[in-house]
């Protein structure tokens, strides 16, 4: 305050040093940063400089966004190293005037002539605190581009989705499997329904994953080159749990055929003369009781190694542990939308492939039985 001790405060607060020293560290890090960008956006557009496994895996492993956040980092910076460099100017004329009123305010010789500089000295302070908004809010605009904004938790669950849908729908099936169980102990056929939905699911995610060279590709490196890393184990178990969700669904589809197309031959053998459609409403009536017949027949097939474990137990308690066990299924499901940490995602491995070996291999293998039982000739 001292230097400004005639005018009583300062119009225009500020050190241009300083910020001629940040508008230089600006500027030399958005010239990294550009050069930083040109060189991932000739690696990843595969330039001919490097190529090789090398180079198609380091490509792979770079986020397609990268590029777009590296440019836009740059741009942001040059922007705020721009902006600052104008700043610096008007602070530095500011600062001047503000030199010029003090010399002015100790040179008064009236109360009005002292009067008058303040005047111009607080419209100066006013103005400077003008410019000085105008500036924060081009910086912050800026830097808002900087890096990209962490997505909110619904953005990410649907980015999630659409990255991987085959997962989702692994996931998906999971979650109406073990609603499907939990209903079913109040209201069966509801259950049933809810189930069957999810079985239909588990088989296209099932289509899905197959198809996937990446997919196959993590499963067959395991077996062929001995890479059992986290991706072979991830992808054993999703063909596991896709594989015992089907089982359900196949199965019923595969009974109510077989009955349909007997009902609609014995409807149209006893009325040779009608048309083909005659067949249509029994069979498809027979399609519909049959399937549904089966399904609730292979819902109630609990796991061998469970019946044995529970095998003094109530029927009312094995069907809440059944329950429970479906819930870990759909709990691990719903981490696949969380955060992404690796502890959490090999942990969720785990459990799945724990309950794969346990539960669902052997109730698939034995519905599978129980099911062969009704379909063979």
């Amino acid at each position: 305050m001292a230097e400004h001790a005639a005018l009583g405060f300062d119009p225009s607060p500020g050190n241009p040093a300083a910020v001629l020293a940040l508008t230089r560290k600006l500027g030399a890090s958005a010239k990294s940063l550009g050069e930083a960008s040109r060189v991932v956006t000739d690696l990843v557009s595969h330039s001919s400089s490097w190529q090789g496994e090398a180079a198609t895996a380091f490509r792979a492993s770079l986020s397609r966004d990268l590029p777009r956040y590296l440019a836009s980092a740059h741009t942001s910076l040059a922007e705020a190293a721009r902006r600052l460099t104008g700043w610096h100017d008007t602070l530095v004329a500011h600062r001047e005037l503000a030199a010029r009123y003090e010399t002015q305010a100790a040179a008064a010789k009236t109360p009005e002539a002292l009067a008058d500089v303040r005047r111009l000295a607080r419209e100066l302070a006013a103005e400077h605190a003008a410019a000085a908004r105008r500036v924060a809010a081009t910086l912050n605009a800026a830097t808002d581009k900087l890096a990209p904004k962490e997505p909110g938790l619904l953005a990410s669950i649907w980015h999630k989705i659409t990255e991987d849908p085959a997962d989702a729908l692994s996931n998906a099936s999971a979650i109406l499997g073990a609603i499907g169980a939990g209903v079913a102990l109040f209201f069966p056929p509801a259950g049933l329904a809810i189930m069957l939905v999810g079985s239909g699911l588990s088989l296209a995610a099932l289509a899905m994953h197959v198809s996937d060279a990446k997919f196959r590709k993590s499963l067959t490196d395991g077996f062929t080159k001995g890479q059992f890393d986290a991706d072979f184990w991830k992808s054993s178990v999703t063909l596991l749990g896709d594989t015992a969700g089907s089982v359900p669904g196949v199965a019923a589809i595969a009974s109510g055929a077989k009955a349909g197309t007997a009902a609609a031959r014995a409807a149209m053998a006893a009325a040779p003369e009608a048309s083909a459609l005659t067949g249509l409403a029994p069979g498809t009536t027979a399609f519909r009781q049959a399937a549904w017949s089966t399904a609730d027949d292979l819902r109630q097939v609990e796991s061998p190694l469970t019946g044995w474990a529970m095998r003094s137990s109530t029927q009312e308690t094995r069907d809440r542990v059944g329950v429970l066990v479906a819930t870990t299924g759909a709990v691990t499901a719903g981490c696949d939308y969380g955060p992404d940490n690796e502890d959490v995602e090999h942990g969720s491995t785990a459990v799945d492939g724990t309950r794969g070996v346990l539960d669902d291999a052997p109730s698939a293998i034995k519905r599978s039985g129980r099911a062969w039982s009704v379909l063979r000739p």
